[in-house]
């Protein structure tokens, strides 16, 4: 397996991203992944019960089309909480794009991120949609990355190959999001591309798989959005024998785990204000949902978040956390291993002595620029 960290498209996929006017400071704005060969899809998408327009649309597309052939994605404005309007909005977006590509309308899915609240200038998409697919090609990708970024202050990208057989697969993935980062769909939007060939049923497992493990293992600020997406196309082009299951699956299985990972830990990284990385490590608890929620109640303490911005080593704010968790843990039972506040990376060790499971999350020191970043957003 060998990892790069620079998006290079897989085999039959081309991309592309301009500006079309959404954003008032004029930088990139739309962009659009294609795929030459209909391909599988798989996707997850946020638990919030304020959901967006364009997912509302994609997640119909997913159901009714048996393959996927194109994502667009804007940015600027969310198109959530619009009402029927902006349905109806993301239903054109999908439309003008479709015909602009001469493929069907649910082979298209589209996403939004930025505003919520206001409505989606649509004509401008319509407007931009002739040039953006005019300018696909197999090496636009790192334009698109930039045009689905907000307060995001670095592309995250990342490429990786592996072998399947006798046949070399490759993966690659775009991310973008800083701020209203929380696990359960970790606040962000993440595209995955493969030429992999795999069932659509084994392209489910090894997606929910990855997602568990990484970008609902990161927070920064434990604020919820309505527009997060994961979506992973693999559209066979590898030419590499079916993937179902045994080792090829859990070999691709952690590929895909890994482009996610580093994906989660770049958004944590680029968190709004953020001056250090933190990692929280738990170990032996009864299984990994109880280690997972118990490292995310440390992760979403504002309290520890803001000690460690202070370099501030109080041992309390760990406990407290922990013992908020929902779970009985005995104090006896708790062992807290705090490594220096002083470095940019900080890691913490909870060890709770209740079984042989662990989980590792990832989030940010809370600090005042994270206050006026967004204060300030509107």
């Amino acid at each position: 397996m060998k990892k790069i960290l620079k998006a290079i498209l897989p085999a039959g996929f081309k991309a592309n991203g301009i500006a079309c006017g959404l954003k008032k400071s004029g930088k990139p704005d739309l962009a659009l992944l294609y795929s030459e060969i209909p391909a599988l899809a798989a996707a997850k998408f946020t638990t919030n019960s304020i959901i967006a327009a364009p997912l509302i649309v994609s997640q119909k597309h997913l159901k009714s089309a048996k393959k996927i052939q194109a994502v667009l994605v804007n940015s600027g404005n969310a198109n959530c909480f619009t009402g029927k309007a902006g349905l109806k909005d993301a239903q054109a977006a999908a439309g003008y794009a479709a015909r602009e590509l001469k493929i069907a309308r649910n082979a298209v899915l589209v996403n939004s991120t930025g505003i919520i609240g206001k409505r989606l200038d649509i004509t401008k998409i319509k407007q931009g949609i002739p040039e953006l697919v005019s300018g696909l090609s197999a090496s636009g990708i790192q334009k698109a990355e930039k045009a689905i970024m907000t307060t995001d202050t670095f592309a995250k990208e990342i490429s990786l190959n592996l072998r399947i057989g006798s046949k070399v697969v490759h993966l690659c993935g775009i991310a973008k999001g800083a701020g209203m980062i929380a696990p359960d769909m970790a606040t962000m939007l993440c595209f995955i591309m493969t030429d992999a060939k795999i069932t659509k049923q084994a392209l489910g497992k090894a997606l929910s798989a990855a997602v568990d493990k990484s970008f609902n293992c990161i927070s920064v600020d434990g604020c919820m959005s309505t527009n997060d997406t994961v979506l992973v196309l693999a559209n066979a082009a590898a030419g590499n024998s079916v993937i179902s299951g045994g080792k090829d699956l859990e070999d691709f299985s952690g590929a895909l785990e890994c482009v996610c990972l580093d994906l989660a830990k770049m958004v944590v990284k680029d968190a709004e204000g953020a001056t250090k990385f933190i990692q929280i490590d738990v170990c032996q608890a009864k299984d990994f949902q109880e280690a997972r929620k118990i490292a995310l109640s440390i992760a979403n303490s504002a309290l520890f978040k803001t000690a460690v911005f202070g370099q501030n080593p109080n041992f309390g704010r760990v406990a407290a956390a922990v013992g908020s968790s929902g779970f009985k843990i005995k104090e006896d039972q708790l062992k807290i291993k705090l490594g220096s506040l002083k470095q940019k990376q900080v890691k913490l060790k909870v060890t709770l002595s209740r079984g042989k499971a662990s989980a590792t999350v990832y989030t940010s020191d809370l600090t005042p620029e994270y206050i006026k970043i967004n204060a300030q957003y509107n």
